[in-house]
């Protein structure tokens, strides 16, 4: 008996908590669509010259907070047809009844620094 308490506690404490279990909402088209208004109203891109199937929008977080409530932040990259590259972070709340929860601060990328930008290409190795 006193073999089975124990093993139950220890199953429960190894469970992760309900909150991490939660699905965040998909909310990656609003930010993306503010962005671009953004860029537009800035002019730094013509909306047409966009090419949309390579446009590539990566969640790098959502955070719960609130009851239904998620503050989310996400890297976005545009490609026009002339080989221009915009690339974004964005900054919004969203719940998942609507992606809408807020409006979109967007933080044009100048350039990427550290990681994987930082690795020279083979074309640029000093031999």
């Amino acid at each position: 008996m006193r073999a089975a308490l124990t093993m139950a506690t220890a199953a429960i404490f190894a469970m992760p908590p309900a909150a991490a279990l939660a699905k965040t909402p998909d909310c990656a088209s609003w930010p993306t669509n503010m962005a671009l208004v953004h860029l537009k109203n800035a002019g730094l891109i013509d909306i047409p010259s966009v090419n949309e199937t390579q446009t590539k929008a990566v969640r790098l977080a959502s955070e719960k907070i609130g009851k239904d409530r998620y503050q989310q932040v996400y890297d976005i990259t545009f490609h026009t047809r002339d080989g221009t590259t915009i690339a974004v972070i964005t900054n919004s709340q969203a719940s998942s009844e609507e992606c809408s929860m807020s409006a979109v601060d967007v933080y044009v990328v100048s350039k990427k620094i550290g990681g994987s930008a930082a690795l020279p290409s083979e074309d640029t190795t000093k031999k």
